[in-house]
């Protein structure tokens, strides 16, 4: 969840976090791997606020976030994953973690 960036990277609410703290961020498997640097969020909109229900992990997830359409673009696809919102902690966001092996995430 999140609400237009303020002064301080501080000031959110409880249950908020600020998503450019998390954007680059290399994700760590659950034994401490580093597998790709998380890009893009999908989030759903729930009344007056957003909800994020995946993560995209990987080249896949920065073209996305970058509006490029890779297919046109080099005539293949690039690689991600993407996360459920319950596959990955962020309760350290400078750190975030899968909580799921790799196998069980979706290709992208």
């Amino acid at each position: 969840m999140t609400r237009p960036a303020a002064d301080s990277a501080d000031d959110t609410n409880a249950g908020e976090l600020r998503l450019d703290r998390l954007v680059g961020r290399q994700v760590l498997t659950v034994n401490n791997k580093p597998m790709g640097r998380l890009e893009e969020f999908r989030a759903e909109k729930h009344g007056r606020g957003l909800t994020i229900g995946e993560y995209v992990i990987g080249a896949a997830g920065l073209f996305e976030r970058l509006g490029v359409g890779v297919n046109m673009l080099l005539g293949r696809r690039v690689g991600g994953y993407v996360a459920r919102w319950d596959q990955l902690d962020i309760s350290d966001p400078e750190r975030p973690r899968l909580t799921c092996g790799i196998e069980e995430l979706r290709r992208e």
